[in-house]
Protein backbone atom coordinates (compact mmCIF):
# COMPACT_ATOMS: atom_id res chain seq x y z
CA UNK A 1 0.00 0.00 0.00
CA UNK A 2 1.81 3.24 -1.39
CA UNK A 3 2.38 5.44 1.42
CA UNK A 4 3.44 9.32 0.35
CA UNK A 5 4.09 12.47 2.15
CA UNK A 6 1.29 14.60 0.86
CA UNK A 7 -1.96 14.55 2.13
CA UNK A 8 -5.82 14.61 0.57
CA UNK A 9 -8.97 15.39 1.54
CA UNK A 10 -10.67 13.41 4.61
CA UNK A 11 -13.80 12.56 2.40
CA UNK A 12 -14.01 14.58 -0.66
CA UNK A 13 -12.11 15.34 -3.41
CA UNK A 14 -11.85 19.26 -5.16
CA UNK A 15 -11.84 19.23 -9.16
CA UNK A 16 -9.94 22.77 -10.54
CA UNK A 17 -12.18 25.21 -9.27
CA UNK A 18 -15.66 26.04 -11.24
CA UNK A 19 -17.43 28.27 -8.61
CA UNK A 20 -15.84 31.21 -6.23
CA UNK A 21 -16.81 30.75 -2.66
CA UNK A 22 -16.90 34.21 -0.25
CA UNK A 23 -15.43 33.47 2.74
CA UNK A 24 -16.81 35.96 5.21
CA UNK A 25 -16.33 35.73 8.97
CA UNK A 26 -19.79 37.75 9.73
CA UNK A 27 -21.99 35.70 9.19
CA UNK A 28 -20.24 32.22 9.81
CA UNK A 29 -21.80 31.55 12.79
CA UNK A 30 -25.44 31.49 11.93
CA UNK A 31 -24.93 29.91 8.42
CA UNK A 32 -23.29 27.00 9.60
CA UNK A 33 -25.34 26.41 12.46
CA UNK A 34 -28.41 26.19 9.83
CA UNK A 35 -26.28 24.45 7.03
CA UNK A 36 -25.63 21.81 9.74
CA UNK A 37 -29.45 21.87 10.97
CA UNK A 38 -30.30 21.26 6.98
CA UNK A 39 -28.16 19.10 6.10
CA UNK A 40 -28.71 16.50 8.87
CA UNK A 41 -32.37 16.74 8.53
CA UNK A 42 -32.59 16.31 5.28
CA UNK A 43 -30.63 13.53 5.11
CA UNK A 44 -32.04 11.47 8.45
CA UNK A 45 -35.54 12.38 6.80
CA UNK A 46 -35.10 10.97 3.46
CA UNK A 47 -32.90 7.72 5.30
CA UNK A 48 -36.06 6.97 7.47
CA UNK A 49 -38.11 7.31 4.35
CA UNK A 50 -35.93 4.92 2.11
CA UNK A 51 -35.33 1.97 4.85
CA UNK A 52 -39.15 1.81 5.77
CA UNK A 53 -40.54 2.03 1.90
CA UNK A 54 -37.79 0.24 -0.34
CA UNK A 55 -38.65 -4.03 -1.23
CA UNK A 56 -41.77 -2.76 1.24
CA UNK A 57 -44.31 -1.39 -1.25
CA UNK A 58 -46.11 -2.69 -5.10
CA UNK A 59 -45.34 -6.14 -5.91
CA UNK A 60 -42.14 -6.36 -7.11
CA UNK A 61 -40.97 -8.59 -3.88
CA UNK A 62 -37.75 -6.81 -3.96
CA UNK A 63 -35.81 -7.74 -0.59
CA UNK A 64 -35.59 -4.90 1.76
CA UNK A 65 -32.49 -3.26 2.80
CA UNK A 66 -30.99 -4.17 6.35
CA UNK A 67 -28.86 -1.27 6.29
CA UNK A 68 -28.86 1.62 4.70
CA UNK A 69 -26.61 4.86 5.44
CA UNK A 70 -25.13 8.18 4.24
CA UNK A 71 -21.93 9.74 4.90
CA UNK A 72 -21.60 13.35 3.85
CA UNK A 73 -18.56 15.53 3.52
CA UNK A 74 -18.98 19.52 3.42
CA UNK A 75 -15.60 20.87 2.69
CA UNK A 76 -14.36 24.21 1.64
CA UNK A 77 -10.74 24.84 1.15
CA UNK A 78 -7.84 27.43 0.35
CA UNK A 79 -4.65 26.37 -1.84
CA UNK A 80 -2.01 28.72 -2.92
CA UNK A 81 0.63 27.71 -4.96
CA UNK A 82 4.47 29.29 -5.78
CA UNK A 83 7.29 28.10 -7.80
CA UNK A 84 10.69 29.59 -8.95
CA UNK A 85 9.81 33.01 -6.78
CA UNK A 86 6.55 33.50 -8.45
CA UNK A 87 2.46 32.41 -7.56
CA UNK A 88 1.44 29.58 -10.06
CA UNK A 89 -2.13 29.52 -8.47
CA UNK A 90 -4.58 30.42 -6.26
CA UNK A 91 -7.50 28.87 -5.84
CA UNK A 92 -10.94 29.12 -3.50
CA UNK A 93 -13.55 25.82 -3.82
CA UNK A 94 -16.09 24.48 -2.52
CA UNK A 95 -17.66 20.86 -2.67
CA UNK A 96 -20.42 18.40 -0.75
CA UNK A 97 -20.68 15.05 -1.27
CA UNK A 98 -22.27 11.96 -0.25
CA UNK A 99 -22.03 8.24 -0.12
CA UNK A 100 -24.74 5.96 0.29
CA UNK A 101 -24.96 2.69 1.82
CA UNK A 102 -27.20 -0.05 0.86
CA UNK A 103 -26.88 -3.60 2.72
CA UNK A 104 -29.33 -6.50 1.02
CA UNK A 105 -29.49 -9.32 3.00
CA UNK A 106 -28.68 -10.09 6.44
CA UNK A 107 -25.31 -9.37 8.01
CA UNK A 108 -24.34 -13.43 7.68
CA UNK A 109 -24.45 -12.87 3.94
CA UNK A 110 -25.28 -9.54 1.64
CA UNK A 111 -24.41 -7.86 -1.34
CA UNK A 112 -21.11 -7.07 0.30
CA UNK A 113 -20.02 -10.55 0.39
CA UNK A 114 -16.11 -11.37 -1.27
CA UNK A 115 -15.46 -9.47 -4.12
CA UNK A 116 -18.54 -7.75 -3.87
CA UNK A 117 -17.97 -5.01 -0.89
CA UNK A 118 -17.89 -1.88 -3.23
CA UNK A 119 -21.23 -2.33 -3.99
CA UNK A 120 -22.40 -1.20 -1.14
CA UNK A 121 -21.82 2.53 -2.23
CA UNK A 122 -23.02 4.96 -4.49
CA UNK A 123 -21.61 8.58 -4.33
CA UNK A 124 -23.01 11.70 -5.36
CA UNK A 125 -22.36 15.26 -5.16
CA UNK A 126 -24.35 17.64 -3.41
CA UNK A 127 -25.94 20.82 -3.83
CA UNK A 128 -23.91 23.60 -2.36
CA UNK A 129 -26.86 25.56 -1.28
CA UNK A 130 -28.95 24.54 1.97
CA UNK A 131 -32.07 23.83 -0.60
CA UNK A 132 -33.60 21.12 1.94
CA UNK A 133 -35.79 20.11 -1.30
CA UNK A 134 -32.76 19.69 -3.76
CA UNK A 135 -30.34 17.82 -1.30
CA UNK A 136 -33.07 15.25 -0.49
CA UNK A 137 -33.84 14.45 -3.80
CA UNK A 138 -30.15 14.04 -4.54
CA UNK A 139 -30.08 12.07 -1.88
CA UNK A 140 -33.09 9.96 -3.40
CA UNK A 141 -31.66 9.42 -6.53
CA UNK A 142 -28.54 7.90 -5.33
CA UNK A 143 -30.26 5.46 -3.33
CA UNK A 144 -32.65 3.94 -5.33
CA UNK A 145 -29.53 3.49 -7.67
CA UNK A 146 -27.53 1.84 -5.14
CA UNK A 147 -30.53 -0.03 -3.57
CA UNK A 148 -30.72 -1.75 -7.57
CA UNK A 149 -26.76 -2.38 -8.11
CA UNK A 150 -27.24 -3.92 -4.20
CA UNK A 151 -29.91 -6.32 -5.44
CA UNK A 152 -28.37 -7.21 -8.27
CA UNK A 153 -25.01 -7.78 -6.31
CA UNK A 154 -26.73 -9.79 -4.01
CA UNK A 155 -28.49 -12.23 -6.28
CA UNK A 156 -24.83 -13.13 -7.49
CA UNK A 157 -23.87 -13.35 -3.75
CA UNK A 158 -26.33 -16.08 -2.96
CA UNK A 159 -25.15 -18.19 -6.72
CA UNK A 160 -21.84 -17.98 -6.04
CA UNK A 161 -22.25 -19.36 -2.30
CA UNK A 162 -23.95 -22.25 -3.83
CA UNK A 163 -21.75 -22.98 -6.57
CA UNK A 164 -17.82 -22.00 -4.80
CA UNK A 165 -16.08 -24.19 -2.24
CA UNK A 166 -16.84 -23.45 1.31
CA UNK A 167 -14.31 -20.57 2.60
CA UNK A 168 -12.13 -20.43 5.29
CA UNK A 169 -12.98 -17.69 7.09
CA UNK A 170 -16.96 -18.20 7.42
CA UNK A 171 -17.77 -14.79 9.25
CA UNK A 172 -20.30 -12.28 8.72
CA UNK A 173 -20.08 -9.86 6.16
CA UNK A 174 -21.27 -7.33 8.53
CA UNK A 175 -21.11 -6.72 12.14
CA UNK A 176 -24.10 -5.57 14.28
CA UNK A 177 -23.06 -2.36 16.81
CA UNK A 178 -25.02 0.45 18.58
CA UNK A 179 -25.51 3.52 17.24
CA UNK A 180 -23.71 6.55 17.85
CA UNK A 181 -24.97 9.86 18.73
CA UNK A 182 -22.31 13.08 18.77
CA UNK A 183 -23.78 16.55 17.41
CA UNK A 184 -20.35 18.65 17.10
CA UNK A 185 -19.65 22.17 15.90
CA UNK A 186 -19.84 22.52 12.39
CA UNK A 187 -16.31 23.64 10.78
CA UNK A 188 -16.27 27.28 10.32
CA UNK A 189 -15.30 28.65 6.62
CA UNK A 190 -11.76 28.91 5.68
CA UNK A 191 -10.72 32.62 6.44
CA UNK A 192 -7.47 33.42 5.83
CA UNK A 193 -5.08 36.94 4.82
CA UNK A 194 -5.20 35.43 1.35
CA UNK A 195 -2.74 38.09 -0.45
CA UNK A 196 -0.16 37.77 2.59
CA UNK A 197 0.13 34.14 1.88
CA UNK A 198 0.41 34.76 -1.71
CA UNK A 199 3.37 36.81 -0.46
CA UNK A 200 4.60 33.95 1.86
CA UNK A 201 4.58 31.10 -0.65
CA UNK A 202 6.03 33.22 -3.70
CA UNK A 203 9.21 34.06 -1.01
CA UNK A 204 9.72 30.23 -0.16
CA UNK A 205 9.77 29.05 -3.96
CA UNK A 206 12.39 32.29 -4.49
CA UNK A 207 14.92 30.38 -1.93
CA UNK A 208 15.39 27.88 -4.71
CA UNK A 209 17.12 30.66 -6.68
CA UNK A 210 20.27 30.35 -5.48
CA UNK A 211 20.93 26.71 -5.74
CA UNK A 212 22.64 25.92 -9.45
CA UNK A 213 21.18 22.67 -9.93
CA UNK A 214 17.50 22.51 -8.75
CA UNK A 215 15.92 22.30 -11.51
CA UNK A 216 11.72 22.33 -10.34
CA UNK A 217 10.61 23.62 -7.16
CA UNK A 218 6.81 23.46 -6.09
CA UNK A 219 5.42 25.53 -2.56
CA UNK A 220 2.09 24.45 -1.65
CA UNK A 221 0.15 26.03 0.82
CA UNK A 222 -3.91 24.59 1.95
CA UNK A 223 -5.92 25.03 3.99
CA UNK A 224 -9.19 22.60 4.11
CA UNK A 225 -12.51 22.68 6.87
CA UNK A 226 -14.35 20.30 6.30
CA UNK A 227 -17.68 18.54 8.54
CA UNK A 228 -19.01 14.83 8.39
CA UNK A 229 -22.11 13.97 8.82
CA UNK A 230 -23.12 10.31 9.03
CA UNK A 231 -26.26 8.96 9.52
CA UNK A 232 -28.10 5.57 9.31
CA UNK A 233 -31.09 3.36 10.05
CA UNK A 234 -29.54 1.98 12.95
CA UNK A 235 -30.01 5.34 14.25
CA UNK A 236 -26.62 7.26 14.18
CA UNK A 237 -26.52 10.63 14.17
CA UNK A 238 -22.78 12.22 13.94
CA UNK A 239 -21.27 15.90 12.90
CA UNK A 240 -17.58 15.65 13.11
CA UNK A 241 -15.24 19.00 11.79
CA UNK A 242 -11.81 18.56 10.69
CA UNK A 243 -9.64 21.49 10.01
CA UNK A 244 -6.14 20.97 8.54
CA UNK A 245 -3.32 23.14 7.10
CA UNK A 246 -0.12 22.15 5.43
CA UNK A 247 2.38 23.52 3.34
CA UNK A 248 4.59 21.33 1.35
CA UNK A 249 8.43 22.19 -0.26
CA UNK A 250 9.39 19.90 -2.98
CA UNK A 251 12.51 20.22 -5.22
CA UNK A 252 13.99 18.32 -7.85
CA UNK A 253 17.14 17.48 -9.65
CA UNK A 254 18.90 15.20 -11.90
CA UNK A 255 22.43 13.63 -11.42
CA UNK A 256 24.89 13.76 -14.73
CA UNK A 257 24.06 9.95 -14.95
CA UNK A 258 20.51 10.71 -15.90
CA UNK A 259 19.22 9.57 -11.64
CA UNK A 260 16.42 12.31 -10.71
CA UNK A 261 16.47 13.24 -7.31
CA UNK A 262 14.02 15.06 -4.97
CA UNK A 263 13.80 16.20 -1.06
CA UNK A 264 10.70 17.05 0.79
CA UNK A 265 9.23 18.29 3.54
CA UNK A 266 5.72 18.91 4.78
CA UNK A 267 4.44 20.81 7.15
CA UNK A 268 1.27 20.17 8.94
CA UNK A 269 -1.33 21.87 11.85
CA UNK A 270 -5.12 22.26 12.71
CA UNK A 271 -5.23 25.74 11.53
CA UNK A 272 -2.71 27.83 10.28
CA UNK A 273 -1.80 29.59 12.79
CA UNK A 274 0.32 26.49 14.20
CA UNK A 275 2.47 26.24 11.14
CA UNK A 276 6.31 27.25 11.32
CA UNK A 277 7.27 30.98 10.97
CA UNK A 278 8.41 32.12 7.25
CA UNK A 279 11.99 32.14 8.67
CA UNK A 280 11.92 28.55 9.79
CA UNK A 281 10.32 27.97 6.55
CA UNK A 282 13.02 29.45 4.31
CA UNK A 283 15.65 27.87 6.68
CA UNK A 284 13.97 24.39 5.36
CA UNK A 285 13.90 25.10 1.92
CA UNK A 286 17.38 26.55 2.12
CA UNK A 287 18.32 23.22 3.85
CA UNK A 288 16.61 21.26 0.81
CA UNK A 289 18.62 22.82 -1.56
CA UNK A 290 21.80 22.29 -0.14
CA UNK A 291 21.06 18.53 -0.04
CA UNK A 292 20.09 17.88 -3.64
CA UNK A 293 23.30 20.02 -4.26
CA UNK A 294 25.46 17.28 -2.64
CA UNK A 295 22.77 14.18 -3.41
CA UNK A 296 23.44 14.98 -7.30
CA UNK A 297 27.15 13.98 -7.01
CA UNK A 298 27.58 11.52 -4.68
CA UNK A 299 28.29 8.10 -5.19
CA UNK A 300 25.76 5.67 -6.41
CA UNK A 301 24.87 2.81 -4.04
CA UNK A 302 25.51 -0.80 -4.68
CA UNK A 303 23.26 -4.27 -3.12
CA UNK A 304 23.86 -4.14 0.61
CA UNK A 305 22.94 -6.56 3.04
CA UNK A 306 24.02 -5.77 6.31
CA UNK A 307 23.56 -4.06 9.96
CA UNK A 308 21.77 -0.52 9.71
CA UNK A 309 20.14 2.27 11.72
CA UNK A 310 16.72 4.21 10.75
CA UNK A 311 16.32 7.80 12.05
CA UNK A 312 12.69 7.95 13.57
CA UNK A 313 11.15 8.77 10.36
CA UNK A 314 12.19 6.11 8.19
CA UNK A 315 11.54 3.49 11.34
CA UNK A 316 8.11 5.14 11.10
CA UNK A 317 7.65 4.32 7.56
CA UNK A 318 8.82 0.71 7.89
CA UNK A 319 6.73 0.22 10.52
CA UNK A 320 3.50 1.55 8.68
CA UNK A 321 4.51 -0.57 5.88
CA UNK A 322 6.15 -3.90 7.28
CA UNK A 323 3.67 -4.58 10.32
CA UNK A 324 0.75 -2.18 10.22
CA UNK A 325 -0.76 -3.33 6.99
CA UNK A 326 -0.73 -6.95 7.88
CA UNK A 327 -2.76 -6.17 11.03
CA UNK A 328 -5.81 -4.78 8.67
CA UNK A 329 -8.77 -6.80 9.77
CA UNK A 330 -9.66 -7.13 6.23
CA UNK A 331 -6.59 -8.86 5.33
CA UNK A 332 -7.02 -12.09 7.85
CA UNK A 333 -10.27 -13.26 5.71
CA UNK A 334 -10.12 -13.81 2.23
CA UNK A 335 -8.72 -16.46 -0.65
CA UNK A 336 -6.28 -14.11 -1.91
CA UNK A 337 -5.00 -12.67 1.04
CA UNK A 338 -1.20 -13.64 2.71
CA UNK A 339 -2.72 -13.86 6.59
CA UNK A 340 0.78 -13.22 7.37
CA UNK A 341 -0.22 -12.78 11.38
CA UNK A 342 -4.00 -14.35 11.26
CA UNK A 343 -3.09 -17.24 13.56
CA UNK A 344 -0.19 -15.14 15.96
CA UNK A 345 -2.57 -13.97 18.26
CA UNK A 346 -0.96 -14.48 21.35
CA UNK A 347 2.10 -14.93 19.84
CA UNK A 348 5.53 -13.19 19.70
CA UNK A 349 5.80 -11.06 15.99
CA UNK A 350 8.36 -8.52 17.55
CA UNK A 351 11.54 -8.32 20.43
CA UNK A 352 9.78 -8.30 23.81
CA UNK A 353 10.78 -4.71 24.11
CA UNK A 354 8.47 -3.50 21.20
CA UNK A 355 4.83 -2.47 21.87
CA UNK A 356 2.66 -1.24 19.41
CA UNK A 357 -0.72 0.93 19.16
CA UNK A 358 -2.92 2.73 17.00
CA UNK A 359 -4.52 5.70 18.90
CA UNK A 360 -6.51 8.34 16.17
CA UNK A 361 -7.59 9.60 19.25
CA UNK A 362 -4.58 10.91 19.67
CA UNK A 363 -4.58 14.93 17.74
CA UNK A 364 -0.96 15.39 18.83
CA UNK A 365 2.82 13.37 19.96
CA UNK A 366 5.04 16.00 21.37
CA UNK A 367 3.67 19.38 19.98
CA UNK A 368 3.41 17.80 16.38
CA UNK A 369 0.45 17.87 14.88
CA UNK A 370 -1.07 13.93 13.82
CA UNK A 371 -2.86 13.81 10.72
CA UNK A 372 -4.17 10.29 10.91
CA UNK A 373 -6.32 11.54 14.40
CA UNK A 374 -10.30 11.56 14.27
CA UNK A 375 -12.88 11.17 17.00
CA UNK A 376 -15.21 9.18 14.59
CA UNK A 377 -14.63 6.47 11.62
CA UNK A 378 -16.47 6.43 8.33
CA UNK A 379 -18.35 3.81 9.77
CA UNK A 380 -20.38 6.14 12.40
CA UNK A 381 -17.71 4.14 15.18
CA UNK A 382 -16.08 5.89 18.03
CA UNK A 383 -12.43 5.98 17.50
CA UNK A 384 -10.74 4.12 19.76
CA UNK A 385 -6.70 3.36 21.22
CA UNK A 386 -6.05 0.03 20.03
CA UNK A 387 -3.18 -2.25 21.48
CA UNK A 388 -2.01 -3.91 18.43
CA UNK A 389 1.27 -5.28 20.41
CA UNK A 390 2.22 -5.68 23.80
CA UNK A 391 5.41 -6.74 25.19
CA UNK A 392 6.23 -8.44 21.53
CA UNK A 393 3.05 -10.65 21.42
CA UNK A 394 0.04 -9.74 19.03
CA UNK A 395 -2.91 -9.14 20.94
CA UNK A 396 -5.92 -7.67 18.13
CA UNK A 397 -6.11 -6.49 14.96
CA UNK A 398 -7.28 -2.97 13.37
CA UNK A 399 -11.22 -3.71 12.61
CA UNK A 400 -13.97 -1.81 10.71
CA UNK A 401 -17.15 -3.54 10.61
CA UNK A 402 -16.36 -6.56 8.47
CA UNK A 403 -16.00 -9.16 11.02
CA UNK A 404 -13.10 -11.93 11.07
CA UNK A 405 -12.73 -15.02 12.60
CA UNK A 406 -12.36 -14.41 16.76
CA UNK A 407 -13.27 -10.73 16.55
CA UNK A 408 -16.80 -10.31 15.40
CA UNK A 409 -16.87 -5.92 16.25
CA UNK A 410 -15.11 -2.94 15.09
CA UNK A 411 -12.52 -1.18 17.12
CA UNK A 412 -13.27 2.42 15.12
CA UNK A 413 -11.22 1.88 12.72
CA UNK A 414 -13.12 1.53 9.60
CA UNK A 415 -11.74 4.44 7.19
CA UNK A 416 -12.43 5.22 3.64
CA UNK A 417 -12.10 7.70 0.78
CA UNK A 418 -15.18 8.91 -0.75
CA UNK A 419 -16.52 6.78 -2.91
CA UNK A 420 -15.17 3.46 -1.43
CA UNK A 421 -16.17 1.31 1.28
CA UNK A 422 -14.60 1.38 4.75
CA UNK A 423 -11.94 -1.49 5.59
CA UNK A 424 -10.06 -1.78 8.51
CA UNK A 425 -6.96 1.00 8.36
CA UNK A 426 -4.14 2.19 10.34
CA UNK A 427 -4.75 6.28 11.75
CA UNK A 428 -2.15 6.96 14.20
CA UNK A 429 0.39 3.51 14.76
CA UNK A 430 2.79 4.66 17.61
CA UNK A 431 5.78 2.29 18.53
CA UNK A 432 7.07 1.95 21.76
CA UNK A 433 10.15 0.56 23.23
CA UNK A 434 11.87 -0.19 26.63
CA UNK A 435 15.52 -0.93 25.29
CA UNK A 436 16.05 2.67 24.00
CA UNK A 437 19.74 3.63 23.50
CA UNK A 438 21.51 7.56 22.87
CA UNK A 439 22.52 8.56 19.20
CA UNK A 440 26.28 7.82 20.05
CA UNK A 441 25.34 4.83 22.08
CA UNK A 442 22.97 3.31 18.67
CA UNK A 443 25.65 4.71 16.09
CA UNK A 444 28.67 2.69 18.20
CA UNK A 445 26.72 -0.32 18.00
CA UNK A 446 25.83 -0.22 14.82
CA UNK A 447 29.85 0.26 13.59
CA UNK A 448 30.47 -2.60 16.20
CA UNK A 449 27.78 -4.96 14.47
CA UNK A 450 29.37 -4.33 11.35
CA UNK A 451 32.75 -5.34 12.10
CA UNK A 452 31.03 -8.47 13.15
CA UNK A 453 29.72 -9.38 10.28
CA UNK A 454 32.92 -8.46 8.45
CA UNK A 455 31.08 -5.42 6.57
CA UNK A 456 33.34 -2.61 5.90
CA UNK A 457 30.42 -0.19 6.79
CA UNK A 458 26.80 0.19 8.21
CA UNK A 459 23.92 2.23 6.94
CA UNK A 460 22.34 5.10 7.91
CA UNK A 461 18.78 6.52 6.59
CA UNK A 462 18.42 10.00 7.59
CA UNK A 463 14.89 10.28 5.82
CA UNK A 464 12.11 8.75 3.95
CA UNK A 465 10.11 9.31 1.38
CA UNK A 466 7.47 6.33 0.72
CA UNK A 467 6.70 2.92 0.98
CA UNK A 468 4.75 -0.24 -0.17
CA UNK A 469 3.53 -3.73 1.09
CA UNK A 470 2.20 -6.56 -0.91
CA UNK A 471 0.15 -8.52 1.67
CA UNK A 472 -1.79 -10.84 -1.12
CA UNK A 473 -1.08 -14.01 -1.98
CA UNK A 474 -0.69 -14.02 -5.80
CA UNK A 475 2.36 -11.66 -5.20
CA UNK A 476 5.50 -11.95 -2.99
CA UNK A 477 4.89 -11.04 0.76
CA UNK A 478 7.66 -8.32 0.46
CA UNK A 479 7.73 -4.70 1.05
CA UNK A 480 9.70 -1.50 -0.38
CA UNK A 481 10.64 1.55 0.98
CA UNK A 482 12.33 4.66 -0.36
CA UNK A 483 14.95 6.55 1.24
CA UNK A 484 15.70 9.93 0.21
CA UNK A 485 18.79 10.76 2.75
CA UNK A 486 21.28 7.47 2.95
CA UNK A 487 25.28 7.90 3.98
CA UNK A 488 27.77 4.83 4.78
CA UNK A 489 28.80 5.00 8.31
CA UNK A 490 32.53 3.00 8.06
CA UNK A 491 33.87 1.14 10.63
CA UNK A 492 37.62 2.13 9.96
CA UNK A 493 36.92 5.88 11.60
CA UNK A 494 36.56 7.41 7.86
CA UNK A 495 33.96 10.43 7.25
CA UNK A 496 30.40 9.25 6.42
CA UNK A 497 29.87 9.25 3.15
CA UNK A 498 26.16 10.07 1.36
CA UNK A 499 25.16 8.05 -1.34
CA UNK A 500 21.76 7.77 -3.25
CA UNK A 501 19.21 5.28 -5.32
CA UNK A 502 19.06 3.29 -2.23
CA UNK A 503 15.73 1.58 -1.67
CA UNK A 504 15.03 -1.28 0.96
CA UNK A 505 13.49 -4.33 0.27
CA UNK A 506 12.46 -7.38 2.30
CA UNK A 507 9.75 -9.49 3.70
CA UNK A 508 7.98 -8.82 6.58
CA UNK A 509 8.92 -12.02 8.84
CA UNK A 510 12.42 -12.25 8.63
CA UNK A 511 12.88 -8.06 8.55
CA UNK A 512 10.64 -7.90 11.94
CA UNK A 513 13.46 -10.04 14.23
CA UNK A 514 16.43 -8.34 13.16
CA UNK A 515 15.90 -5.61 15.70
CA UNK A 516 18.20 -4.93 18.18
CA UNK A 517 17.01 -1.83 19.73
CA UNK A 518 15.96 1.28 19.88
CA UNK A 519 16.51 4.97 19.87
CA UNK A 520 16.06 6.93 23.19
CA UNK A 521 13.17 9.75 21.56
CA UNK A 522 10.54 9.70 18.89
CA UNK A 523 9.73 10.78 15.68
CA UNK A 524 6.65 11.57 13.76
CA UNK A 525 5.74 10.38 9.50
CA UNK A 526 2.59 12.53 8.25
CA UNK A 527 1.17 11.71 5.30
CA UNK A 528 -1.13 9.55 3.33
CA UNK A 529 -1.91 6.52 2.68
CA UNK A 530 -3.54 4.42 -0.09
CA UNK A 531 -5.20 0.84 -0.23
CA UNK A 532 -8.17 -0.69 -1.38
CA UNK A 533 -10.94 1.73 0.32
CA UNK A 534 -8.61 4.77 -1.07
CA UNK A 535 -6.25 7.37 0.27
CA UNK A 536 -6.49 8.21 3.93
CA UNK A 537 -4.68 10.32 5.90
CA UNK A 538 -2.21 8.78 8.40
CA UNK A 539 0.57 9.17 10.84
CA UNK A 540 3.33 7.05 12.18
CA UNK A 541 5.85 7.65 15.25
CA UNK A 542 8.70 5.19 15.77
CA UNK A 543 11.64 5.84 17.67
CA UNK A 544 15.53 5.13 15.38
CA UNK A 545 16.01 1.65 15.38
CA UNK A 546 19.14 -0.61 14.85
CA UNK A 547 18.68 -3.15 12.83
CA UNK A 548 21.22 -6.42 12.46
CA UNK A 549 20.71 -6.79 8.67
CA UNK A 550 18.80 -5.03 6.21
CA UNK A 551 18.82 -5.49 2.50
CA UNK A 552 19.04 -2.55 0.13
CA UNK A 553 19.08 -2.31 -3.80
CA UNK A 554 19.16 0.42 -7.12
CA UNK A 555 16.74 2.18 -7.63
CA UNK A 556 15.91 2.70 -11.44
CA UNK A 557 18.58 4.58 -13.15
CA UNK A 558 17.09 7.15 -15.50
CA UNK A 559 18.35 7.86 -18.71
CA UNK A 560 17.66 11.60 -19.73
CA UNK A 561 20.74 14.17 -19.46
CA UNK A 562 20.34 17.38 -17.11
CA UNK A 563 19.48 20.76 -18.90
CA UNK A 564 21.63 21.45 -21.71
CA UNK A 565 21.53 25.05 -20.77
CA UNK A 566 22.33 26.12 -16.99
CA UNK A 567 19.25 28.17 -14.80
CA UNK A 568 18.76 31.66 -16.59
CA UNK A 569 20.32 33.70 -14.02
CA UNK A 570 21.43 30.75 -11.74
CA UNK A 571 24.73 31.52 -9.30
CA UNK A 572 27.85 29.92 -9.90
CA UNK A 573 27.64 26.47 -8.67
CA UNK A 574 30.79 26.40 -6.11
CA UNK A 575 29.65 28.43 -2.98
CA UNK A 576 25.96 26.37 -2.96
CA UNK A 577 28.19 23.18 -3.36
CA UNK A 578 30.50 23.93 -0.86
CA UNK A 579 27.74 24.67 1.84
CA UNK A 580 26.00 21.62 0.95
CA UNK A 581 28.99 19.20 1.30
Amino acid sequence: MPLRIARTLRRSHFAKPALALLLLASCALRTHAQQASVLLDASSDELHRAFTSLGRQGDDKLPPPYFLSYSIADASAVSIRAQFGALVGSNVNRIRTADIQVRVGSPALDNAHGDHRDSTVNSIQLPLTDDREAIARSLWLATNSGYGNAIDNYLRVKTEAQVRAKEEDTSPDFSRQAPQVAIGKPAPPVVIDRAAWEQRMAALSRVFRQFPHVYQNLVSFSVQNETDYFVSSEGSRIVEPHLQARIVILALTRADDGMDLFRDQTFEAETPDGLPSQAELEAAARTLGQSLEALRTAPVTQPFDGPAILSGRAAAVFFHEVLGHRLEGQRQRGDQEGQTFTKDIGKDILPSFLSVADDPTRTTFQHTWLSGSYAYDDEGQKAQRVELIQDGVLKTFLMSRLPIASFSASNGHGRAEAGRVPTGRQGNLIVTSTKTESEAQLRKQLIDEARRQGKPYGLYFEDISSGFAVTTRNSPQAFQVIPLVVYRVYVDGRPDELVRGVSIVGTPLAALKRILATGDHSEVFNGECGAESGTVPVSAVAPAMLVSEIETQRQPQGTARPPILPIPGAPAAAPALKEAQ
